[in-house]
C-alpha cells in the first residue's frame, strides 16, 4: 500500500512504525472472512481492511469524525485478522497508533468519558474493585444488564491457599493481575500447588498490579505505559536474583506483558529491561508443556470419572500469543474429553471492556461462542483468561473455570 503520512505524524516513531505497516497490507481481503464484527455488521469499514482505510487517511492528514471514530470503537482487538493475514500485517499495533491520534483529534461525548474513566480508574486497583464487587452482588438486580452481567451471582470461588512451604531451587513469578484475584482466587493458587508438585515454586511480586492493557485500550496510553514501569520496577530485582519465568494465567495480560520490548523500546531507561521482562514472560500452558515429562506419571497415577469438556480458546492465546493446540493436549494427558467446538478462532466478544461498551455487539458474540462451546453437550467449559472465564459464565447455566484448575484436581 503506497502511503503519504502528514508532517505531524510522518517523522515520529509512531509514524514510522505505522507507515511499515501499512505498507505491508496488499488489499488482499482475507481478513474480513476472519473478523468478527465484519461478520455481524456486513459493513467493510467494520472489518479489518477497511479500519485500515480510515487509519492511512488519518494519518495523512484528510478530516476524521465520530464516524471513524465509531467503526475504531467496534474492533475488538481480536487479532484474528493477523492469524489470517498471508502479509503479516501487524495490525493491532496500527490500530493502537490509529486510536492514539484519533482520539487527541475527536473529543469523545461526556457520557463517554464518565464511562471510561471510571473503567480505568476502578478496575486496576483491587482495593477498589473488590469493595465494588461486592456492592454490586448486593444490588444486582436493579443494575442496568449490561453492569449486571459483569457481576457475580456468588462469591468468587473459594481458593485452597498457595502451597504452605514451597522452597524450590527453581523459582519463577507470577502476575497476580488486578480483577482476577477478587472474581477468580483459585487460579493462580491452583496453579502454585500444580507446580509446587512438580518441583517449582511460585510466588508473586505484591508491588506488581495490572500488566497496563486495560488503561492501554481506555485511551490511557501514558498511564498504562507507567504502569508496565511499575510491574519491571517490582520484578526486576527478581529477574536479577535469577528467577526463571514470570508466569501469566490470564492470556490477555501474557500478550500484552510479551510486547513491553516493543511498547517500552523509546524509553531509554526501560528499554533493555522491558526486552527482557518479555523474553521471560510465558503463559502457563508453555510451562506446563515444557515439564510434561514430569506431569505424566503424575496425571497416569490417579483414577478419574469421565470428564466432557469443551476449550475456549481465548483470542489473546491463539491470535495474540498464537498458542494453539497446547492446552488441548494437556488437558487430554489428563484423561478429559474434549468436545468440538466450530469456529474457535471468532472472538467470545469480552475484549477487556469491549463488553461494557459495546453490549450489543458483545452479547450476539457470546450467544453464538456459547452455541458454538454446547454443541458437543459438555458437562462444563474451560478457558484461559479471567475476562473471557466471567463474560462466558455470564450467559451460561454451565460452570466456566480455569483450564489449570482441571488439571491441578485430576494430579
Amino acid at each position: 500500500m503506497q502511503t503519504n503520512l502528514a508532517d505531524f505524524i510522518k517523522d515520529t516513531p509512531d509514524g514510522r512504525e505505522a507507515d511499515a505497516i501499512l505498507r505491508t497490507c496488499v488489499h488482499c481481503g482475507f481478513c474480513t472472512a476472519t473478523c468478527p464484527t465484519y461478520q455481524l455488521l456486513g459493513d467493510e469499514l467494520d472489518g479489518p481492511r477497511g479500519r485500515i482505510y480510515l487509519i492511512k487517511q488519518m494519518l495523512e492528514g484528510k478530516p476524521v469524525t465520530e464516524k471513524t471514530q465509531l467503526h475504531l470503537d467496534r474492533c475488538l482487538t481480536c487479532r484474528s485478522c493477523e492469524t489470517t493475514c498471508p502479509s503479516g500485517v501487524k495490525y493491532h499495533r496500527l490500530l493502537d497508533i490509529g486510536r492514539k491520534v484519533l482520539n487527541e483529534r475527536v473529543p469523545r461525548p461526556l457520557a463517554q468519558r464518565l464511562v471510561r474513566t471510571a473503567l480505568k480508574e476502578a478496575l486496576p486497583r483491587p482495593w477498589i474493585f473488590r469493595p465494588a464487587v461486592a456492592a454490586g452482588q448486593l444490588v444486582r438486580p436493579l443494575l442496568p444488564q449490561v453492569l449486571s452481567d459483569k457481576v457475580p451471582t456468588s462469591a468468587p470461588g473459594q481458593s485452597r491457599g498457595w502451597p504452605e512451604k514451597s522452597n524450590h531451587p527453581r523459582r519463577m513469578l507470577v502476575l497476580a493481575g488486578c480483577v482476577q484475584p477478587g472474581l477468580a482466587p483459585n487460579t493462580n493458587a491452583a496453579t502454585a500447588r500444580l507446580l509446587d508438585r512438580i518441583g517449582i515454586t511460585l510466588f508473586e511480586a505484591p508491588e506488581a498490579g495490572c500488566c497496563g492493557a486495560l488503561r492501554f485500550h481506555l485511551d490511557a496510553q501514558e498511564q498504562a505505559l507507567d504502569d508496565m514501569r511499575r510491574n519491571i520496577d517490582a520484578w526486576w530485582p527478581h529477574v536479577e536474583q535469577g528467577v526463571e519465568a514470570i508466569v501469566m494465567t490470564a492470556s490477555g495480560c501474557g500478550a500484552h506483558v510479551k510486547e513491553y520490548g516493543l511498547l517500552l523500546k523509546d524509553d531509554p531507561a526501560y528499554a533493555a529491561k522491558a526486552e527482557r521482562i518479555a523474553a521471560l514472560t510465558l503463559d502457563i500452558s508453555e510451562v506446563l508443556a515444557a515439564e510434561a515429562e514430569k506431569l505424566k506419571p503424575l496425571l497416569v497415577t490417579r483414577q478419574h470419572p469421565p470428564l466432557k469438556l469443551a476449550f475456549h480458546s481465548p483470542c489473546t492465546l491463539q491470535h495474540g500469543q498464537k498458542i494453539k493446540g497446547v492446552v488441548e493436549e494437556l488437558l487430554q494427558a489428563a484423561g478429559v474429553e474434549l468436545t468440538p467446538v466450530p469456529d474457535p478462532h471468532l472472538c467470545c466478544g469480552s475484549a477487556g471492556t469491549y463488553s461494557i461498551l459495546q453490549p450489543a455487539l458483545s452479547k450476539q458474540l457470546r450467544d453464538n461462542k456459547l452455541a458454538a462451546l454446547n454443541s458437543g453437550a459438555p458437562a462444563a467449559i474451560v478457558t484461559a483468561n479471567i475476562g473471557c472465564q466471567t463474560h462466558l459464565q455470564a450467559g451460561s447455566a454451565k460452570p466456566v473455570r480455569h483450564w489449570v484448575e482441571i488439571i491441578e484436581e485430576r494430579l
